[in-house]
């Protein structure tokens, strides 16, 4: 009787042998990272970029590569190695947006990692302790006289009479995902009066009417880690009821990488632990309000991890 078994030995070390061959190949290659064309993805990439290369990683500059579905698209085509994205954007990677898991910080970060693994051999390492979510703002100094640090402090400041108009876009206004969640939630509705509708209003527009206290704002739509934050005195009342998808910032990255690189996990992992809410405004702050670079920013920033 013949047995196949030799013949199989010798194919499964042959294919051993060509699976080494293409991980040592992999660990060669400088390990590619980009990230998103906005202010705090140059911030968050710069980060990953230089905490790799000083642990002795190679790496490849793709940074500000363009949106989100232009960086996705080259993580999953294998075009790029790693990237940071935000764990509330698996609402729509899965077309999951109507799942409250979402609302969850735990949640959203376990069910993006689980389905990216799962599905596309993408492995998500541990976030940063920030939301960039849709948020209010308020004017620190209404904020600081009132104790307001919360849309619960802020319905109850509202329901009292307290004086208030907010700077905003149409879809911020409109959406009921947005304002109309916010009121639904913590029981107050603004008035035509209390509100400062801006045509395609971004961020940056509206934190300034705030600040300039145009047609008497004095709060702001924002996102939770803008840059313009601290700098224009900026306060986000904390959606303590989590009314908001949470956004925290995560590096994903190839697991044939991670596999190649191992160290790339330890490597990141204090850097995402240390950016917290306050931290990330500033960093951001410091590139889109003090115009400074963001590799000296991060570079900076890396600087105090190793004191």
């Amino acid at each position: 009787m013949v047995t196949m078994q030799p013949v199989l030995t010798r194919l499964a070390v042959v294919a051993t042998g060509t699976l080494m061959s293409l991980s040592a190949a992999q660990a060669q290659e400088p390990v590619v990272v980009a990230s998103k064309i906005d202010t705090e993805g140059s911030v968050l990439g710069q980060l990953i970029l230089q905490r790799l290369e000083a642990g002795g990683v190679e790496v490849e500059n793709r940074l500000q590569l363009g949106g989100t579905s232009i960086v996705r698209g080259a993580l999953t085509a294998g075009e790029i190695d790693l990237y940071p994205e935000y764990t509330g954007n698996g609402a729509f990677f899965f077309d999951m947006a109507d799942s409250p898991v979402w609302k969850d910080a735990e949640q959203a970060y376990e069910t993006v990692r689980e389905k990216d693994r799962e599905q596309n051999d993408l492995v998500w390492l541990t976030p940063a302790d920030a939301n960039n979510t849709w948020a209010i703002s308020v004017r620190g100094e209404l904020a600081r006289e009132h104790g307001l640090a919360s849309l619960e402090d802020l319905a109850a400041y509202l329901n009292e009479g307290g004086d208030f108009k907010l700077a905003a876009s149409a879809e911020f206004v409109e959406s009921p995902q947005a304002l109309p969640a916010f009121q639904d939630a913590y029981g107050f509705e603004l008035s035509e009066d209390e509100l400062l509708v801006l045509s395609g209003g971004n961020t940056a527009a509206t934190m300034r009417a705030a600040a300039q206290q145009t047609s008497g704002v004095n709060a702001a739509m924002t996102y939770g880690t803008d840059g313009g934050l601290k700098a224009l005195d900026l306060v986000v009342m904390d959606d303590t009821l989590g009314v908001q998808p949470v956004y925290q910032p995560a590096p994903v990255v190839r697991a044939s990488v991670l596999e190649a690189h191992p160290e790339i996990e330890s490597l990141l992992t204090p850097v995402f632990e240390a950016l917290d809410r306050d931290t990330l405004q500033r960093l951001n702050g410091d590139v889109a309000v003090n115009g400074l670079d963001p590799a000296r920013v991060a570079a900076d920033f890396l600087d105090t991890l190793d004191e």
